[in-house]
């Protein structure tokens, strides 16, 4: 009784320290996933209601201090971030889409785009 006890319970532990996954899109043609090319997800979700690109700040390597933009046009690359936002219709909430370095950086929903 003990044994099962015991296995019960790190089985129980285990679930809630396990992590958490990854959101998804579910669209017409598969799921797009966090890694995902942007060529994947405009097969598998169509084109976008909206799309932005921009640069991403670029840091001092092991600090949190951006370099300063005239350095950060020159001499350091720029990070381009593409968000690409899908209206999916009412009753759903907008799915934002952020692509890093061409592959999918990460997916969330909202009632507004991120």
């Amino acid at each position: 009784m003990k044994h099962a006890l015991l296995t019960i319970g790190m089985f129980a532990l285990f679930c809630l320290v396990s992590p958490a996954k990854a959101e998804a899109l579910r669209c017409s043609q598969g799921s797009a996933y966090e890694g995902d090319s942007r060529v994947s997800v405009l097969y598998k979700c169509g084109q976008p209601t909206l799309k932005d690109t921009f640069c991403d700040p670029v840091y001092f390597p092991g600090t949190l201090q951006p370099v300063p933009s005239p350095f950060a046009q020159s001499l350091v690359p720029c990070l381009p971030v593409e968000v690409w936002v899908y209206d999916r219709g009412q009753g759903n909430l907008i799915a934002t889409v952020r692509f890093r370095g061409g592959v999918v950086q990460s997916i969330s929903y909202g009632r507004q785009p991120e």
